[in-house]
């Protein structure tokens, strides 16, 4: 049986010297040995051995960037008596290097890399002999030397940002992007390990996953082998099971391939949550040498789920649609994108993982896009998603710039491609493949074409090569050649009406009600920012005082005019804001705002339009940004305003047609029969008109009510509002902005109350005046507060319970500033009440 040594232990990491270093760099460092951890990088080994500031705060990020323009080189001895294990044959295994490396073992090279996203093997055998153990060494080349020679060597291409990420193999936000500081490290980032083995090893197992007719599951194993010197002659056999079925197939001496059929009658169906189950069957092949059956070489286990995917974008009198249609099932995607949870990448681990997406299947989320500037990300991210029904769009890695399609980044890229088509496939919630993130618009709208000047830039990757991989190794899965992008070279790769569309003039330079001016086919990205929790900023930023122009608040903002988009943003609906604090929470509100508007109109539009990806679900580091979750896990109210816009059952108010209707929107796979209640109030909210009206809508359909222009046309817009209520939801409409509107002083009884021995307090509001968009900032009572919900409007005389854990209930008085609303745009609830 092959055996594999983990190569955790013993590690140091040192600076290389044999270049010139910028001045930074710590006298401690020079002919040092400093402890590593493997797997790891040189950022995390520095910060643990307190040689560097930690990045994240205040400006330590330009503090620490020599160390991604230094070399730095790993070390450690392989003990002798993991040598070869009783085998024929011992491999060093590499599962990632950041990324320009050479391997040597006992002096020897036996190898160098370029790639951050493939795995190394190397045969070692007879190599790791030796009393005292022989040296493994893998030094790593600064990934700015390489992107440059690249650079140089080619020719310079387009790039929205600086940094000469697009010449080099590496995870490209690394170098810096509009949410994440610029970090380039180095490091073994994935496991390392000796494998000994003999006769043979599966080299490659690649699951096709199909359903049949009849129900019937199939797994078609193509499987390639690698024999040792004495296995050459061998007859080798593998065995499959798949649950309770199992096949098998016998390879001919020399045979290096095979391919074996799996049948699972009445094969239970993975489904995307919120659509049905998730059933995963256990597939396991096992390799063994017909001359000792009882005697395994190889192991190969993976989970699989039966179901059919298939990527809908049939012309239509509008255009071409973007519809994902799972089982025979058509989709409305409510979906994220995903950005590494990390600047530093190999701190996120499986757990983290786990908290991350069990907030977004929480959230109503059924779809992550893992975005092109990342990382193929780690196993357990689609085991995860596996289970939590979350469907994967996995993008390859190129994103906003222009790639060149020459050696010697050309044959990187197919094999990087086939590498981890064949990694990922036997997930299924991987639904979709995507080429590249916005490139083929940047070369249509960015003026690359004119600085190009013939040069390559990608087109060939997107439209030839990858798609040809896609086809040849995983052709149960649809491709698309990037995201955005019409389907066609004769229509413009953003248009509305065609594919994949990505919404940013609005954020860039609308407000946010511009949403609603567009119905596209399926919104990929669209997003409004917001600055993180309070407790975030505060441990992340040391200003004082605290302002929304501070350097550390500033340099947290790494969208270009970051604060005055935001600035610009609230303007139309809010007078300017008295302070950080006001700031800060109406800045969280216009984000909910913007991103209820975009979300409500395309959900509506449905089907029409077939899906919205919201930029973005997670952070990196402590950021202003367009996430719903912040760098330091902390919920935004955006977040809690997920669960319900992506909600099976959503009702909406909003203009169509010059008037306003109520669209009552049912993804569930029932049809939603109830009967809504719209009235129009006053602010003190007295009824000044009233209307029960039937709400009937098929599964998975949307249904418009039109409403009597007495409760659409208001006597006096700035002291009425409409709210419809059908089956424990509610819809708002408020005619005039905030800042027109009379509202009363908010004013509130607040009661805390805690049972005994409970984890969590209750913390109860009753409105006495109409509450707009109460939000309690849960951070600002104690660090490790969260409440379960965000923003909420109440009527007078309404209440609502906020359930607040990581906060005893003492000191109630503070919640007099964690308490906020809209009425006096941003202050502080005046309540004459908090007692426990």
């Amino acid at each position: 049986m092959k055996v594999s040594t983990p190569l955790t232990s013993g590690w140091t990491v040192s600076l290389d010297t044999a270049r010139d270093h910028p001045g930074q760099a710590p006298d401690a460092l020079f002919d040092a040995e400093i402890p590593a951890t493997v797997p790891g990088c040189v950022h995390t080994d520095l910060l643990a051995a307190g040689l560097i500031p930690d990045p994240f705060l205040d400006s330590n990020e330009t503090e620490v960037a020599w160390v991604g323009r230094a070399d730095w080189s790993y070390r450690t001895h392989l003990d002798a008596a993991a040598d070869t294990s009783g085998h024929e044959r011992t491999d060093l295994v590499f599962d990632g290097l950041d990324t320009v490396a050479e391997i040597r073992l006992g002096g020897a090279r036996l190898g160098a890399t370029r790639n951050m996203h493939r795995s190394y093997r190397y045969d070692v055998t007879g190599m790791t002999g030796g009393g005292a153990g022989t040296l493994l060494e893998v030094g790593f080349t600064s990934a700015y030397q390489e992107a440059e020679r690249v650079r140089d060597l080619l020719g310079p291409r387009p790039n929205a940002y600086p940094e000469p990420f697009n010449f080099v193999r590496k995870m490209a936000s690394s170098f810096g992007w509009d949410w994440g500081p610029t970090l380039v490290t180095a490091g073994i980032w994935r496991p390392a390990r000796l494998e000994h083995w003999s006769v043979a090893r599966l080299a490659e197992v690649r699951p096709e996953v199909t359903v049949g007719a009849g129900g019937t599951g199939r797994v078609r194993l193509h499987i390639a082998v690698e024999r040792t010197g004495s296995g050459a002659g061998r007859v080798l056999r593998a065995v499959v099971r798949v649950g309770d079925a199992e096949a098998d197939v016998e390879l001919a001496p020399g045979a290096a391939t095979a391919t074996v059929d799996v049948e699972v009658p009445d094969a239970g169906l993975w489904w995307p949550r919120g659509y049905g189950d998730q059933r995963l069957y256990d597939c396991a092949l096992t390799l063994t040498d017909t001359a000792s059956p009882d005697e395994p070489l190889d192991v190969w286990e993976r989970r699989v789920g039966f179901r059919t995917v298939e990527l809908d974008t049939s012309a239509d009198a509008a255009g071409s649609g973007f519809t994902l249609v799972v089982n025979g099932v058509r989709t409305f995607v409510r979906g994220v994108n995903w950005i590494p949870d990390d600047a530093l990448i190999t701190r996120v681990d499986p757990a983290r993982y786990r908290r991350r997406l069990t907030q977004a299947a929480a959230a109503g989320v059924d779809l992550v896009r893992v975005w092109g500037g990342g990382v193929y990300e780690s196993e357990s991210f689609y085991d995860i998603c596996d289970e939590l029904g979350l469907m994967v769009w996995q993008d390859f890695l190129f994103a906003c710039a222009a790639y060149p399609e020459e050696e010697p980044l050309r044959s990187e890229v197919e094999a990087e491609a086939r590498e981890n088509v064949v990694r990922l496939m036997p997930h299924a919630s991987l639904v979709l493949w995507n080429g590249n993130n916005e490139n083929l618009w940047g070369f249509r709208d960015w003026d690359w074409e004119q600085r190009l000047a013939g040069a390559s830039w990608g087109e060939g990757y997107y439209l030839d090569i990858l798609p040809r991989v896609v086809a040849a190794t995983d052709p149960t899965r649809p491709y698309w050649a990037g995201s955005p992008w019409s389907g066609s070279r004769d229509v413009h790769p953003n248009a509305p009406g065609n594919g994949t569309h990505h919404s940013w003039e609005v954020w860039n330079r609308l407000d946010y009600t511009a949403y609603r001016d567009d119905t596209p086919r399926f919104v990929a990205e669209f997003g409004w920012q917001a600055p993180p929790a309070y407790a975030t900023l505060r441990r992340a930023v040391t200003d004082d005082p605290l302002t929304p122009g501070s350097p550390g608040v500033l340099h947290h903002q790494k969208a270009e005019d970051g604060n005055g988009k935001l600035a610009r943003g609230l303007a139309p609906h809010f007078p300017a804001p008295a302070g950080f604090d006001a700031w800060h929470y109406l800045t969280q509100v216009n984000q909910v705002r913007a991103i209820a508007t975009g979300v409500e109109h395309w959900r509506a539009n449905w089907p029409h339009c077939a899906g919205v990806v919201l930029w973005q679900l997670n952070d990196c580091w402590p950021v202003t940004s367009w996430a719903a979750i912040d760098g330091d896990e902390r919920e935004k109210p955006l977040y809690h305003e997920l669960g319900r816009l992506y909600a099976d059952r959503l009702l909406v108010l909003r203009p169509r047609d010059g008037r306003l209707v109520l669209s009552a929107v049912n993804q569930s796979a029932s049809p939603w029969s109830c009967e809504a209640r719209v009235r129009r109030l006053d602010v003190h909210g007295t009824v000044l008109a009233e209307r029960t009206t039937p709400v009937d809508v098929p599964a998975r359909a949307v249904t418009d009510i039109e409403l009597p222009d007495t409760l659409t046309t208001p006597d006096d817009p700035r002291r009425e509002l409409l709210v419809a209520d059908a089956d424990g939801l509610r819809a708002h409409y408020f005619a005039v902005p905030d800042r027109s509107f009379a509202y009363p002083p908010a004013e509130a009884v607040v009661k805390v109350t805690r049972e005994d021995g409970a984890a969590q307090v209750t913390v109860t509001v009753t409105a006495h005046t109409l509450l707009r968009d109460l939000l309690l900032q849960a951070d600002r009572l104690h660090p490790d507060a969260r409440a379960d919900r965000g923003l909420v409007t109440l009527l007078p005389g309404e209440s609502v319970d906020i359930t607040v854990s990581g906060w005893d209930g003492e000191a109630p008085e503070a919640l007099r500033d964690a308490l906020r609303s809209v009425n006096g745009s941003g202050a502080p609830v005046h309540f004459g009440d908090a007692s426990g």
